[in-house]
C-alpha cells in the first residue's frame, strides 16, 4: 500500500519548506533511514531519511518548489501490506487522505504578510503547488497595486531591483537558492529595521594562549565566555526591541555563524553562560560540523539572543556584520595576528584581534555599546583562564 511522504514540520515557526534535491530517483529502491530528500527552510537545511524500505513510486513535487508544511510531496511503495501511521526523523507517514474540494489553505507566513500590507488573499492568484498563494505572490500583488511613484526617491528607500534579462555573451546566470533568497531578504529587512551602528575594539589574546594550547581549543570558546560574562554586567545587550518596550532576556543563548558552500547558518549554543570552555569548544565544533553536513535539528537554529561571527577564520581583519533580528547586536571577530604594540612604553609583539560590535541604536547608545565591549576586551585579556575550563 502506498505511503504518503509529506513536507515535515521542521520547527514551531516554520510554515513551509523548499525541496532542494531528491536523493533517490523515481522508482528507485530505498532502505529504511536512507536519506530520501534534502529539504531547506529559512532556518535550516537537512536531509530527511526514509521511514521504511521500499520503492519511491511517485514524486509529486519537483526540486526547487516551496510547499507548505503537510503537503504530500511523494509516495513510497512499501512492502508492508497494511497502512502505516508513523513519525520517523521528522517525516509523517500516513494513509492517503481525501482532500476537501475547494478548501483554501494559506501558510501563517503568507497570512501575516497579507495582514501587514492589507491584502485580501482571495484577490491574489497563487502560483505555488496546487495554486497555493506564496509570499512572492503577495509581494507582487502589492507592487502591482501600488500607485506609480515620482522619479525622486528618498535616500532611505530601498533601491529598485534590476529587471531580469537574458544573459549576453560573456555572462552567466547563477540560479539563486532558497537559502540565498532568504538570507538576502532577512539582511535587507534587518538594515531597514534596526538603526545599525558599529564600534571597534582591539584585544590582546596572549593571556589565553597557554590555556588554549594546552587544552587544544580554538579562540571561539574564549570569546563566547567573555561575551556571556560581559552580558551579566550589561544585560541590555541580551535583549530585543518591541512596540511594548525593550525585552531583556534572562537566558543567554549564543548563535555562532557558520559559513556554508551556498549560504550561512547560525546554530545556537543554549545557556552558553553556564558552560565551561571545554564544553563550549565541543559544542561549537559539533554544531559547525553538522551545519555543514546538513544534520542540524530545527530547534538548534532557534532561540538565539546574541550572535558571534568569526570572519577572521578566512583572514579578515575588520567587518561590519548585520544584526540577526530580533536581536540587538552581533559581534564580529577578526583574525588573530601578531602585531607590534606599545606596552608600558615599550614595543612588544602580541597576538592581537579586532572586535566589532554592530548594535541597534534604537535600543542602546554608543556609550553602552562601548561599555559592553570594554568588558569583553577585559575578560579576553585576563590570564586566569584555567578556572573557566
Amino acid at each position: 500500500m502506498p505511503i504518503d511522504i509529506i513536507m515535515p514540520q521542521l520547527g514551531e515557526s516554520i510554515a513551509e519548506g523548499t525541496i532542494v534535491k531528491w536523493l533517490v530517483s523515481p522508482g528507485g529502491r530505498v532502505e529504511k533511514d536512507q536519506p530520501l530528500i534534502e529539504v531547506e527552510t529559512d532556518k535550516v537545511a537537512l536531509e530527511v531519511p526514509s521511514p521504511a524500505a521500499g520503492f519511491l513510486s511517485e514524486v509529486l513535487m519537483s526540486e526547487g518548489q516551496t510547499v507548505p508544511v503537510g503537503t504530500v510531496i511523494a509516495r513510497l511503495e512499501s512492502q508492508a501490506s497494511v497502512g502505516i501511521i508513523n513519525r520517523v526523523g521528522g517525516v509523517v507517514v500516513k494513509p492517503v487522505p481525501q482532500a476537501g474540494e475547494g478548501e483554501e489553505h494559506h501558510s501563517p507566513a503568507v497570512r501575516q504578510l497579507a495582514k501587514e500590507h492589507g491584502v485580501d488573499l482571495s484577490q491574489v492568484k497563487g502560483t505555488g503547488a496546487d495554486g497555493r498563494v506564496t509570499k512572492k505572490d503577495v509581494l507582487e500583488f502589492v507592487v502591482k497595486a501600488r500607485p506609480a511613484q515620482p522619479a525622486a526617491r528618498s535616500i532611505t528607500a530601498p533601491a529598485p531591483t534590476a529587471k531580469a534579462s537574458a544573459p549576453t555573451a560573456g555572462e552567466e546566470i547563477i540560479p539563486v537558492t532558497s537559502m540565498r533568497k532568504t538570507i538576502a531578504e532577512r539582511m535587507v529587512a534587518s538594515r531597514h529595521t534596526a538603526a545599525h551602528v558599529v564600534t571597534f575594539f582591539e584585544a590582546d589574546f596572549s593571556g589565553l594562549a597557554a590555556t588554549r594550547q594546552s587544552h587544544q581549543l580554538t579562540y571561539l570558546p574564549f570569546v563566547v565566555n567573555a561575551v556571556t560574562r560581559a552580558m551579566r554586567d550589561v544585560p541590555v545587550l541580551n535583549s530585543s526591541w518591541s512596540d511594548n518596550g525593550i525585552t531583556i532576556k534572562r537566558d543567554i543563548h549564543i548563535g555562532v555563524a557558520v559559513a556554508l558552500e551556498d549560504g550561512l547558518l547560525v546554530p545556537v549554543i543554549q545557556n552558553a553562560d553556564k558552560k565551561g570552555l571545554q564544553q563550549l569548544g565541543k559544542e561549537v565544533a559539533d554544531l559547525a560540523e553538522r551545519a555543514r553536513t546538513k544534520r542540524l535539528n530545527p530547534e538548534e537554529v532557534q532561540g538565539g539572543t546574541f550572535t558571534i561571527t568569526n570572519h577572521g577564520g578566512t583572514g579578515s581583519l575588520f567587518s561590519t556584520p548585520i544584526i540577526h533580528q530580533p536581536q540587538i547586536a552581533i559581534l564580529g571577530v577578526g583574525a588573530v595576528q601578531k602585531r607590534p604594540v606599545v606596552i608600558h612604553d615599550a614595543i612588544a609583539i602580541r597576538p592581537m584581534c579586532y572586535l566589532s560590535l554592530s548594535f541597534d541604536h534604537r535600543v542602546i547608545d554608543g556609550a553602552t555599546a562601548d561599555q559592553f565591549m570594554s568588558k569583553v576586551k577585559g575578560y579576553i585579556e585576563q590570564s586566569d583562564w584555567e578556572k573557566f575550563l
